[in-house]
């Protein structure tokens, strides 16, 4: 089944048992957040939430919160078969091209122009049309946590560009409803839609912005992306659906939105005006603290004549987002290759909440390789801001943890192996400082060269011998063993 929008999307996951309609009254006040957990922990379905008191429109949420379901978004069985159709579309280096080369040539990794978003003259994103009365109220946002500031829109597109229109950005952001024409604009300094907001402030001038909520499934993945500034978001959502993604002009502000979105708010964003913002229980697991940021003023709501209102809720792992993050590391890995070619294998585990841990496999050839590799992806994108980083040779399953650890505990010697660094931390590490460089640990976990443990024989690992164990295997049932 071609999945084009999240009609035919939620239509896949029901015809294959992961989505569940439920009729019985719901409220979008911490209920529906506590269904959803209890779901996603279960590894149950996807829930489209029917009947939800004082609001007409129903609520979607887990439509992403399986590895199973969140392939299925992005066209294909399972990720790694995604990666690979994208890996096909990676342009390689020049062999013998430095790092710092590798990393300016990035945003041009993927032959992207014929994926460039397609414009059309109409959507069923603007079926309904609402300019003075357009009213958030209406809308079925949750309240997830006890401790909230109020309700958040979690699963929101953000399309803002700079004032040349030069660069578009679609960035995945929190939104704090204030009232009925009134949203925070969660983005932290470094993402791509508070540098466009600098750019417009710096002119003095109001930044329009349109965050539109569902369309093809693609989209939302494409939000939370790390792509390079510059490189339109849309873009990569095109290469994942196989065509160009269709938009059209948005009705009150200079910007284009998905054209089968679900619903779509307009406003702009004054250029020095803030309010405080949450507190928010984040992926984190903890509340992030309140905080001031910019606020849009809402100058349109458009949405289907039968909107959904697609959501997550966001918290301690696992959560919805832990399989949008998992995406991003299946799908990434082969740029990573690209740039830095001797790793194998990575896992962001769901434990380290995307920034706290990386587990890395190497190629290894050379001694000193484990500290080249960890400070060359300390230097790329969202990697920057890893805390740990444990790296280990080319046979080890990282996607084992337990694995992971027990070489750590019979490869490295803390000692001569733990790499303690300087860099940049995530705005939501609580722990790190509050203001200065951020510490990072590196573990060198790979198998020893003479050079680097000098003096010292290094030990093979046990292991049984292959054409042993495949005749055990082989004849199991006959030793009636069970």
């Amino acid at each position: 089944m071609a999945v084009t929008d999240l009609r035919t999307f939620l239509a896949r996951l029901e015809s294959a048992g992961q989505l569940r309609r439920v009729r019985a009254e719901v409220s979008t006040h911490l209920e529906i957040a506590e269904i959803a957990s209890r779901l996603v922990a279960g590894d149950g379905p996807a829930a489209l939430f029917e009947n939800v008191a004082g609001r007409a429109m129903p609520v979607l949420v887990g439509a992403f919160a399986s590895m199973q379901r969140m392939a299925w978004a992005l066209g294909g069985e399972s990720l790694d078969q995604v990666a690979a159709r994208l890996a096909a579309l990676v342009q390689p280096l020049p062999k013998h091209a430095g790092l710092l080369e590798k990393l300016k040539a990035a945003p041009q990794l993927l032959r992207a122009a014929a994926a460039a978003p397609r414009t059309v003259r109409s959507g069923p994103c603007q079926e309904i049309v609402h300019t003075e009365g357009a009213d958030l109220g209406r809308l079925p946002v949750l309240q997830c946590w006890p401790g909230d500031g109020g309700p958040f829109i979690t699963l929101a597109q953000v399309y803002t560009s700079d004032p040349d229109g030069g660069h578009h950005n679609v960035g995945m952001y929190r939104l704090q409803v204030f009232g009925p024409r009134e949203l925070g604009m969660h983005w932290h300094h470094d993402h791509d839609g508070a540098v466009n907001y600098r750019a417009w402030a710096a002119q003095g001038r109001p930044m329009p912005v349109a965050i539109a909520l569902g369309g093809d499934p693609v989209l939302a993945y494409a939000a939370t992306a790390p792509l390079p500034y510059g490189m339109d978001e849309l873009v990569l959502a095109g290469l994942l659906a196989g065509e160009p993604v269709p938009v059209v002009r948005a009705r009150t502000v200079p910007l284009e939105v998905p054209a089968g979105a679900e619903i779509v708010i307009e406003g702009t964003v004054d250029p020095h005006g803030s309010r405080t913002e949450g507190p928010f229980g984040d992926h984190t697991g903890y509340y992030t603290p309140p905080d001031a940021y910019p606020v849009l003023r809402v100058t349109a709501i458009t949405h289907r004549h039968d909107a959904i209102y697609p959501t997550t809720v966001v918290g301690r792992y696992p959560k919805e987002d832990c399989f949008l993050a998992k995406a991003t590391e299946r799908l990434f890995l082969p740029a990573i290759r690209t740039l830095v070619p001797e790793v194998v294998d990575l896992n962001l585990p769901l434990f380290g909440v995307f920034h706290n841990w990386a587990l890395v496999s190497i190629r290894k050839t050379r001694p000193g390789q484990a500290r080249e590799v960890m400070q060359a992806l300390w230097q790329m994108g969202q990697m920057r801001y890893t805390k740990f980083l444990v790296i280990v040779d080319e046979n080890v399953n990282v996607q084992d943890v337990e694995e992971v650890l027990w070489r750590v505990g019979a490869e490295a010697d803390p000692r001569r192996d733990v790499v303690v660094a300087d860099g940049p931390a995530d705005v939501l590490d609580h722990a790190a400082p509050a203001s200065g460089p951020a510490g990072k640990l590196g573990v060198d976990a790979t198998r020893k060269l003479p050079e680097e443990a000098p003096g010292k024989p290094w030990p093979d690992p046990i292991a049984s011998d292959p054409d042993v164990a495949e005749r055990v295997k082989r004849r199991w049932k006959e030793y009636g063993l069970g």
